[in-house]
């Protein structure tokens, strides 16, 4: 016996919504998923059941990604993504395996939802206390993973907001620190050769380039791969600071109007001047004085160029040096 017009249309309607769901799941629709993805701006507690005397399955950090399944009351059931072990989450790239999800339960307070009024601003401010946290002697520990996290969220939840590239150059900037510092640790560090101490990773900091290309950011964070072309140590020898004024000068002729254009043209400057003595010991006469007329002219360029920075008065004092014959390299006394 075939079913009626109506006993069809309830039979038919619940399937046809649940394919629609389903296409626009696929297809990615922004009303349904952003909504759903969120952070902490604080530490919390996930449980096995909405009730805080059930067993605790994890602590989840500050800007660690939350999904909702379901509010019940004052609680929310969510996945966790949560980071491995022996890597967080925040310090490895995202074609990488970002650790355990673990789904539970948390207290509905503190969570940022892409439907949080001024939430940008709100993970951006968390995300500033922790990083100043970090910067202090005795800090919360984890600050620093912690502003990282949150500073990437803002990009993550709010792709299109005011403080979006700031905060993905910041989350940059804090994890090439981190990294900086603890490649500057080994011994490796001091080896003459960029390649022979390893390098930065530097897709954070692509990335900011390639998603805000021609921004203050981008400028920021192209200055910032400087750093893996640099020597550890020159060991007396030419190649390294000629190599490395001539990348510095590269920069400032490709980002006049870069926030540190006058660092970069210092950071040439200080070097041509240092290839003054180093080629003197090399028995290079010719190259120490067309060393030296480059850093006059490198000095007198930041001067008059970057007149309102604080680098500029230092390269007034680096012309000063230059132009009275006082080495600015080397153990010479004279």
């Amino acid at each position: 016996m075939l079913p009626s017009n109506l006993e069809k249309n309830t039979t038919v309607k619940p399937i046809t919504i649940l394919l629609r769901l389903t296409v626009l799941l696929a297809l990615g629709n922004p009303l349904l998923l952003a909504a759903d993805r969120g952070t902490l701006v604080r530490e919390a507690v996930l449980y096995l059941s909405p009730d805080n005397t059930s067993n605790k399955l994890a602590n989840v950090e500050r800007g660690r990604e939350l999904v909702l399944l379901e509010k019940s009351h004052d609680w929310l059931h969510v996945e966790a993504m949560l980071g491995s072990p022996m890597r967080d989450a925040a310090f490895i790239n995202e074609e990488e395996d970002e650790g355990k999800t673990i789904t539970g339960w948390v207290v509905d307070t503190g969570v940022v939802w892409a439907s949080t009024p001024n939430g940008d601003r709100i993970l951006f401010g968390a995300a500033a206390d922790s990083e100043d946290e970090a910067s202090r002697p005795h800090g919360r520990r984890g600050a620093a993973q912690d502003a990282l996290r949150l500073y990437r969220r803002v990009y993550d939840i709010f792709p299109t907001a005011p403080l979006a590239g700031e905060s993905l150059y910041r989350a940059a900037d804090i994890r090439w620190q981190i990294e900086k510092s603890d490649l500057q640790s080994r011994p490796s560090a001091r080896e003459k050769e960029p390649y022979l101490r390893g390098g930065i990773d530097e897709q954070a900091m692509r990335q900011v380039m390639k998603k805000f290309p021609d921004s203050r950011w981008a400028q920021l964070a192209a200055f910032h791969l400087i750093d893996n072309k640099l020597c550890g140590d020159w060991q007396g020898s030419s190649k390294c600071p000629d190599k490395e004024a001539e990348t510095y000068e590269k920069y400032v002729k490709e980002h006049p109007d870069s926030p540190v254009a006058p660092e970069a043209l210092y950071n040439a400057a200080s070097r041509r001047a240092a290839l003054i003595e180093i080629y003197k010991t090399e028995d290079q006469q010719k190259k120490s004085e067309q060393s030296k007329n480059q850093a006059i002219a490198l000095a007198q360029q930041l001067i008059s160029q970057y007149a309102q920075s604080d680098w500029s008065a230092r390269g007034q004092t680096l012309l000063f040096l230059v132009q009275q014959g006082v080495p600015t390299y080397g153990n010479a006394i004279q």
